[in-house]
């Protein structure tokens, strides 16, 4: 089951003890994966039709729970793709119907339904346990989650640039900023900050979903912690390395031109300190000197040899041009 599908599966069973909170939920699922069916002698029916069973069995128990209404399902499965079923909760009984649209505030100002399906006076909406219920039920209808593993990406389908419009500020009432995205000719209302989606599985209710995906952001946040240390240390180890490598071939350099005795002392003496210690660090170089010398001593005289050894080699360039 993919992390979408356990979301959905978590929300399907979560019921608001309010009936506001049912109806709200209820106009979510309508408003946007729903259809109004108007007969010629002007009988409405209402189906919903879901690939997902979870919502289906949701739509089912709070048209019971709210309305105590009857309703039929059926299940029709895709004769090319044997995974694929769609499910169909309908309302047959223009009364019914009609009472669900009142009560879920699906018709507009002149009691007709809407073109398209909007919650066209926000009572449904005001208090902010309902907006809750609304969200979850948008997430139901049409939403998705991507595997957190992989990436953060929380999504919600609309089929209209004002029901995206809509969903959005609900969100923003919960200090989330959704955006909007049209895709083909959807509008995508979605959130890609993992925090915020924590947040907004925390406004659906949805507890188990949402310490699933925080275990999975604090394992990622300690492998990327880890592996930016790791990558830091072997960067450092590498350019450590390669600064030994270069002194030594310096030093190497000047042994084999002017040789080491006729350098200082104390240069001579680290000259031949790092080529018997290639491995060895500054602070390690610096410890077996007598008397001991601090890192920035040590590197201040590995730079001398490095200069010595670049003017050497200018200046045997110069002796063969001639």
């Amino acid at each position: 089951m993919s992390f979408s599908s356990k979301l959905k599966e978590e929300l399907s069973r979560q019921i608001s003890p309010a009936r506001h909170c049912q109806i709200a939920e209820m106009a979510a699922i309508i408003s946007l994966c729903g259809k109004i069916i108007i007969s010629e002698d002007d009988r409405y029916t209402i189906k919903i039709h879901t690939e997902n069973v979870a919502v289906a069995r949701k739509y089912f128990t709070l048209l019971k729970k709210t309305f105590n209404i009857s309703t039929d399902v059926s299940i029709r499965r895709n004769a090319y793709l044997n995974k694929n079923r769609t499910y169909t909760v309908t309302i047959r009984e223009h009364e019914d119907a009609l009472r669900v649209l009142h009560a879920t505030k699906l018709l507009d100002e002149n009691g007709e339904v809407g073109e398209n399906l909007n919650v066209v006076r926000n009572v449904v909406i005001q208090q902010s346990c309902c907006r809750r219920a609304f969200i979850r039920g948008a997430f139901l209808s049409s939403g998705s989650l991507s595997d957190p593993e992989k990436f953060y990406h929380f999504e919600i389908v609309c089929a209209t640039e004002e029901k995206a419009e809509q969903l959005k500020s609900i969100i923003a009432t919960f200090d989330l900023e959704a955006k909007i995205v049209k895709r083909k000719r959807y509008f995508i209302v979605y959130i890609k900050e993992g925090s915020q989606i924590v947040d907004i599985l925390n406004v659906m209710e949805a507890p188990v979903t949402l310490m699933e995906l925080e275990n999975i952001r604090i394992l990622k946040d300690m492998r990327n912690s880890v592996n930016r240390q790791v990558n830091c240390e072997t960067a450092n180890i590498n350019k450590t390395v390669s600064a030994a490598v270069k002194q030594i071939e310096d030093i190497e350099y000047i042994r084999d031109t002017i040789g080491l005795d006729n350098l200082p002392e104390n240069l001579s003496e680290i000259a031949r300190e790092r080529i018997e210690r290639p491995e060895a660090t500054l602070k390690e170089l610096g410890e077996a000197l007598d008397p001991p010398v601090g890192k920035s001593g040590v590197n201040h005289r590995l730079r001398k040899l490095c200069d010595l050894a670049g003017r050497l080699r200018t200046a045997g360039m110069g002796s063969r041009m001639e």
